[in-house]
């Protein structure tokens, strides 16, 4: 018997095929595969061939028409929806085979300065090797989702641009989005990165490195970022290990202390020394304190502790991840822990950011977060309080840290003093992941992170529904098509979530295998995922509600309160629906203000095409980030802040605000403090202020720069100055590495007074 393939070809008949096909839907199912079974199929579906020449399409529909009469009613709906991906995947490929090679083509032999899509991502470096291997895996990758992975609805709408599917690369691989990294857990007896096992780190020193390290494993499981939810208490441990062995040390080499001391006496300081649990003093003999030993021991403890937070940042800007094609992305989160170990993280921490890379350059990872919060860090007389006023002085020349708001009530709402894992972490993008409605009784941030998200294109709702293409703003219609939007997105982040679910502990080796995901050291080979990722959020995102709200109305919420109460009446509407979705599901569906870094570009584009060039929404090469006023528009910082506030409290899957201001901060700090001040008052929960942030590669001067470098009087020539810029809450560098979209609203951008 001969079959015809579908490229027209001929082969020999080989019944085994069948079989394999059938076990595969088996397989799906999670369903016992009985040999005799899948023989008893075979033999069936070859007796009702009844010529000698017959299609492949021929036989499936027989494979079909046997699975329904021996009752394999889920055997069989599995099996068409096999075929059904498979025939989509050829057609699409097929059909698109050359704008798809073409792509190619322009990835291969063209530079990033001459196509925006190659600066999709900013912190990949599109001319490197790796990052040319990453952009061809992830082309074919994106191609293989679109065909095989997501339905037809979903996929419409995708390439339509009523939503948006993010990291559709690394769809195809089951990975997580983000993680809140538990050092604490990894530490413990260590763990093994794939090569070799580390031990528990003993000093300080090997805390951050391995701190680093940790990070960088986790990256390649994930296809977002890796935060530390508190370094300061983290890092803390090994300060106190170091501290114990300086103490230690010293105080068996001063001869002069030893020499009034008993040997019986000495053994006792030695061992009061190992069970301290900060950075405190012992008595050594009677009441007698060993104040010189202590402030040697604290000096030394000190000065490693500048060393490795210096040797962490320089890890981080300097380690490679994704095959080499780009630096860890990574944040961290500080500021609250008041022991004196923790104070002494903090302090060098900032300190060494401050410092600078070698050439003084400022470190654009691990994105720095500064927690602050009433009674710890934020009043002057609280105990650290000094170290709020260093993290605003270190960001006033190097743009970080940014400030994240304890007391905003929304992050407020879980928080037990005490507990420093129930304090809010951001990751540097603006995710945020707190709440879970699959554990009330632990609602913490360590080892969980968001699994996927997908974005609404807001204006385009309100185009259709405003008052560019109605006599009025048809505001019911509008809500009925949002909710149509969300309610596709919900079902495509579901069927996300199962095929992550699916995937094994073999497919995440240090994320799971490792135990960093929360109770995933529970989990066996073959376990199913979903009662691990459960923990995780499901994102629905949304850009661009300035231009919304102009198409509905003619007027953005930044010009007048009416239009502001409409605002907040969207955003508060998908936030109830995200939370109608939780309770439904037990599944934590959340609202995400949307950092939008090439989005904003893509959908803008889709719509002018659709609508043509529609002032003050179309008109421009992007759409505004999230809920932010835009750029261009004339306003103070007080009241921008006070604008964009309400709609942190609406955003619990992440927001950031942040204030442009001009001018060298480095010489005008309190203006600094107070906007930090205002944006805690006004309730913001993540907040950055952008600065001119200026540096000359020669003589390696950092602040503001004019015509004239500061430090050496060059005038910029062949080697021009580096003007470093903050795109959203995490993209730092110079402009060159931004896609258009992004260039073209920094160069908007007016400085808020």
């Amino acid at each position: 018997m001969q079959v015809i393939k579908r490229d027209g070809s001929t082969v020999n008949f080989n019944l085994n095929k069948i079989g394999t096909a059938v076990s595969k839907a088996f397989y799906a199912l999670n369903k016992p595969v009985r040999k005799e079974e899948i023989e008893n199929i075979q033999s069936i579906v070859e007796s009702k061939i009844k010529k000698d020449v017959i299609s492949i399409e021929e036989i499936q529909d027989l494979v079909e028409d046997t699975l329904l009469e021996l009752d394999y009613e889920d055997v069989f709906k599995e099996y068409v929806t096999y075929r059904r991906k498979r025939t989509l995947s050829r057609e699409f490929l097929s059909n698109n085979q050359h704008s798809f090679l073409k792509k190619l083509e322009n990835i291969g032999i063209d530079t990033t300065k001459n196509h925006d899509f190659k600066r999709e991502n900013a912190n990949v470096d599109g001319n490197s090797a790796m990052g040319v291997m990453l952009q061809y895996g992830s082309t074919l990758s994106k191609e293989f989702a679109t065909a095989y992975l997501l339905d037809n609805k979903t996929n419409n709408a995708h390439q339509a641009g009523d939503i948006h599917v993010h990291d559709l690369d690394f769809y195809p691989m089951g990975t997580t989005t983000c993680l809140q990294l538990d050092l604490n857990k990894l530490f413990k007896d260590g763990f093994n990165t794939g090569h070799g096992h580390l031990r528990e780190p003993n000093h300080i020193t090997s805390y951050a490195a391995l701190a680093a390290i940790a990070i960088q494993s986790n990256q390649n499981d994930q296809h977002g970022g890796q935060s530390i939810p508190m370094l300061d208490y983290y890092m803390a441990k090994g300060v106190i290990k170091s501290f114990r062995k300086h103490y230690r040390n010293i105080l068996k080499d001063d001869t002069n202390l030893n020499k009034n001391l008993s040997p019986q006496q000495l053994e006792s300081a030695l061992n009061k020394i190992e069970l301290l649990d900060d950075l405190v003093k012992i008595k050594v003999k009677d009441d007698v304190y060993d104040q010189q030993v202590y402030d040697l021991a604290l000096e030394k403890s000190d000065h490693e502790t500048y060393k490795a937070m210096v040797g962490f940042i320089h890890n981080l800007n300097t380690m490679h991840s994704r095959a080499g094609a780009q630096v860890p992305f990574s944040s961290v989160n500080f500021g609250t822990d008041t022991s004196a170990a923790g104070r002494m993280v903090t302090k060098n921490y900032l300190l060494s950011l401050e410092s600078g890379l070698g050439n003084h350059d400022t470190p654009i990872f691990p994105i720095s977060i500064f927690k602050v919060k009433e009674g710890v860090n934020f009043n002057e007389d609280d105990i650290n309080y000094d170290l709020f006023e260093l993290a605003c002085r270190v960001s006033a020349k190097r743009m970080f840290p940014n400030f994240s708001f304890i007391d905003a009530p929304f992050n407020l709402e879980l928080y037990k003093k005490g507990k420093p894992e129930t304090e809010v972490a951001y990751m540097g993008c603006r995710t945020r992941v707190l709440a879970d409605v699959t554990d009330l009784e632990n609602q913490e941030v360590v080892s969980r992170g968001n699994l996927s998200f997908t974005t609404v294109n807001l204006p385009r709702l309100g185009i259709k529904h405003g008052l560019v293409n109605n006599e009025k703003m048809n505001e019911e219609a509008f809500f009925i098509d949002l909710k149509f939007q969300m309610d596709l997105i919900k079902d495509q982040l579901l069927k996300r979530f199962d095929y992550q679910s699916n995937k094994s502990i073999a497919n995440f080796p240090f994320l799971l295998g490792e135990g960093n995901w929360k109770n995933s050291d529970k989990l066996n080979v073959t376990d199913n995922l979903r009662d691990v990722l459960k923990h995780g959020s499901l994102s629905i995102g949304f850009i661009g509600l300035a231009e919304t709200l102009k198409a509905l109305t003619g007027f953005h919420h930044g010009e007048n309160k009416k239009t502001q109460k409409l605002g907040i009446k969207i955003i508060t509407f998908m936030r109830q629906t995200v939370d109608d979705y939780a309770k439904a599901e037990t599944l934590n569906f959340t609202l995400l203000a949307t950092p939008a870094e090439g989005l904003s570009g893509r959908f803008v584009k889709l719509d002018k095409n659709l609508f043509g060039e529609l002032e003050g929404i179309t008109d421009r090469d992007y759409y505004t980030n999230s809920f932010h006023i835009p750029v261009y528009y004339q306003t103070n910082a007080k009241h921008k802040i006070e604008t964009e506030a309400p709609y942190h409290a609406l955003t619990n899957a992440g927001h950031i605000s942040y204030i442009e201001l001009d001018g060298d901060l480095i010489t005008n700090q309190q203006a600094f403090i107070n906007v930090i001040k205002m944006m805690k008052k006004a309730g913001i929960g993540y907040g950055a202020i952008n600065h001119p942030l200026d540096r000359d590669p020669i003589c390696g001067f950092s602040g503001v720069i004019g015509n004239v470098c500061p430090g050496c009087n060059r005038r910029e020539n062949d080697v021009p100055f580096e003007r470093i810029r903050r795109i959203t809450g995490y993209l730092v560098g110079t402009l060159d590495r931004f896609n258009n979209a992004k260039q073209a609203e920094e160069a908007d951008r007016v400085k808020h007074k």
